[in-house]
């Protein structure tokens, strides 16, 4: 089973830069997608449904902004929308497909980095999205959660991480509640796990400033974690950088079975 997860950083941008034709290519079985910034209005038959995919959106209620989806080869058992909570909800932020007894999640964890309004919200999201996860990691379920996290957890995860240490991403809180999730809750991150000791090859954004992607001077905030059953499954991974579609690259793990 091959999944793929990225941030699109605009799904129109991203089909005028080739995406569907590469996504043909992969032939995974699950993509999961962040970022839509698009409603269904703006969605055409190709990003609803590509050819052999079915395709399942949470959109944002802002328009142009944030919003989540899923295409899945097979179709799934259920689809569940958003997390009942209505400010994180309006902003098109979590979609779970469950197929039997797998569930994967699209998952778009907000920014604090445009001020500290919206630092305040991320630390406010991840407290509340914290006990359900710890209750997915308990439901018996195999479940992995593919998306941006935007948070580097460790030094190896970002080139400048001296220069970072107070900015949003890679401040001690965030990082520290990431080591809690694998740590004490139990989560695995399935790239880490088969790459411990990665660096420079590990980075899934870059910023547009300052000639960050040219000189490889990025971040790992895309993420697929599991419980461990499933994590367990994996077999191979990388990050694929030869074709630009937005600012992140898409990160590409296959699972036995």
């Amino acid at each position: 089973m091959k999944i793929i997860s990225l941030n699109l950083n605009g799904i129109r941008s991203a089909t005028n830069k080739g995406l569907y034709a590469w996504l043909k290519k992969q032939d995974a079985d699950i993509i999961c997608m962040q970022e839509i910034k698009a409603q269904v209005t703006d969605m055409t038959t190709q990003m609803l449904n590509p050819e052999g995919y079915f395709g399942y959106f949470h959109y944002a209620e802002k328009k142009g902004y944030s919003g989540v989806g899923i295409y899945s080869k097979q179709q799934p058992d259920a689809v569940i929308e958003g997390l009942s909570m209505a400010d994180i909800d309006s902003e098109g932020r979590y979609i779970e497909a469950r197929f039997g007894n797998l569930s994967v999640v699209s998952l778009y964890l907000p920014s604090g980095s445009s001020g500290e309004e919206r630092q305040a919200f991320k630390f406010d999201v991840m407290a509340r999205f914290m006990p359900h996860l710890q209750a997915l990691k308990q439901s018996g379920r195999d479940v992995v959660v593919c998306g941006d996290w935007n948070i580097a957890h460790k030094e190896a995860d970002l080139k400048n991480w001296k220069g970072n240490k107070k900015n949003s991403g890679f401040l001690p809180e965030e990082r520290a509640w990431l080591s809690a999730l694998f740590d004490d809750v139990g989560w695995v991150d399935v790239y880490r796990k088969l790459h411990p000791d990665t660096t420079d090859a590990c980075y899934t954004w870059w910023s547009n400033r300052g000639q960050a992607w040219a000189k490889n001077v990025g971040w790992r905030i895309d993420y697929q974690i599991a419980t461990p059953e499933f994590a367990a499954k994996a077999l191979a991974s990388s990050v694929y950088k030869e074709e630009r579609f937005s600012d992140h690259a898409p990160l590409i793990i296959e699972y036995a079975g």
